[in-house]
């Protein structure tokens, strides 16, 4: 009875989540990222770290994209410090942390998380493990060093992948 409550209400809070007015299947990654004032300081970094011909690649990718305001969570000592061209390396290492290969949707988190009795761990670009948990009603992805960013919205979809908007930067170790 408790996984049929816990599937029950992983999959309304996903379908309840708000999408973002950019969807658009005929865009790519970084095509939504620029369109949405939300994201602007992710398309700085995005640009710094050279990844956009990456994230405007084939793939399919799944990106779990933070929105300003967890870039703001940030010290902006460090974080224009990681926007310097001599980080370049270090902030491609944080933002690939990310992304994952393939496209994951909402349905296949809560999919993995009823398997996973409510976890579920996923391979980054960069190599590292972020793990998707359920936690105070919600989502969330945990990072490597057990910090949390809730998922906010989910299943942007674009024509290399989909994207699902997180609270904070998740960072690896």
């Amino acid at each position: 009875m408790k996984k049929v409550i816990f599937i029950i209400s992983a999959v309304a809070l996903m379908s309840m989540t708000p999408k973002v007015n950019a969807q658009n299947n005929s865009q790519d990654i970084v095509d939504i990222a620029v369109s949405v004032d939300d994201f602007s300081t992710l398309v700085t970094a995005l640009k710094a770290a050279d990844l956009v011909g990456a994230l405007q690649g084939d793939g399919p990718f799944t990106v779990f994209a933070p929105v300003n305001a967890g870039f703001a969570k940030i010290d902006a000592n460090t974080l224009n410090s990681l926007l310097m061209p001599e980080n370049k390396d270090q902030l491609a290492a944080i933002l690939t942390y990310h992304v994952v290969a393939g496209k994951i949707t909402a349905s296949d988190v809560v999919s993995a998380l009823e398997k996973g009795n409510g976890k579920a761990a996923l391979t980054t670009l960069n190599g590292g493990t972020v793990t998707a948990v359920t936690r105070d009603g919600g989502i969330y992805l945990m990072d490597a060093n057990g910090n949390y960013s809730k998922i906010a919205k989910t299943d942007v979809m674009a024509s290399n992948g989909v994207i699902h908007i997180i609270e904070d930067v998740v960072m690896p170790q």
